[in-house]
């Protein structure tokens, strides 16, 4: 295959390859890490794949479809609200863990 670069990866094949790229990584990620807030910004990894999926889709040779670059729109407002709400129900999940820890009794082992 002696084509040149151009021809055989064009943008919107780039934008495709970049974005399983960032969705298989986005998987592992959650996976692997246990912390709540890293899961959650694995999570947005995977959005962010799958946007750049759906916008290299919407590109054609001769015009760009508008229907994806909508969905993709839509989707990054959709995706900021549930991260805010996910941020806000990690940090809630602190503090109630924080508030359900025994306190440390001074009265336990009074000092000589």
């Amino acid at each position: 295959m002696d084509l040149p670069l151009p021809v055989l990866l064009s943008t919107g094949h780039l934008y495709a390859v970049t974005g399983a790229a960032l969705v298989g990584l986005g998987l592992y990620a959650f996976i692997t890490l246990r912390h709540p807030l890293r899961q959650l910004l694995a999570v947005n990894v995977v959005g962010a794949g799958i946007f750049l999926i759906l916008g290299g889709l919407g590109r054609g040779p001769d015009a760009t479809d508008p229907f994806p670059q909508a969905l993709v729109i839509t989707g990054i407002v959709v995706a900021v609200a549930l991260t805010a709400f996910g941020a806000a129900m990690i940090v809630r999940q602190a503090q109630t863990r924080a508030a359900a820890k025994p306190a440390a009794d001074d009265n336990e082992n009074p000092a000589p």
